[in-house]
This record gives C-alpha cells, sequence and structure tokens, in this order.
C-alpha cells in the first residue's frame, strides 16, 4: 500500500466516524421501532454503516 497524505488520513477518519455514528443511530432506531419492517430497514442500514467503515478502515491497516 502505498502512503497516503495527511489530508487523505483526515478525510477517512471523518468517514469513518461518519459510518460509526450512523451505525450507532441506526442501531438505537431499531431497538426503538415497534413495526417490523421499519425495525428491519434500520437494521440493514446500521449493518450497511458498520461494513463500509470497515472497508474504509482497511486503508489504515
Amino acid at each position: 500500500m502505498s502512503n497516503i497524505s495527511e489530508l487523505e488520513l483526515q478525510n477517512l477518519r471523518h468517514l469513518i466516524g461518519g459510518f460509526d455514528t450512523t451505525h450507532c443511530k441506526m442501531k438505537e432506531y431499531a431497538q426503538e421501532a415497534q413495526d417490523t419492517q421499519i425495525k428491519q430497514f434500520f437494521e440493514k442500514g446500521a449493518q450497511s454503516a458498520m461494513q463500509n467503515k470497515q472497508q474504509l478502515m482497511k486503508f489504515l491497516g
């Protein structure tokens, strides 16, 4: 892997933090949802956010 610039590192940090926040919020919304379809919608959103976060973290490793 080539070295990444400081700007790229800051951008990654920002994106990873955003996906982490989205994951936490979607999980919370899913826990509070009464409707099954809405619960599933938020669970899928939480899962997607976590997958995106993990993909971005690969650039740091």
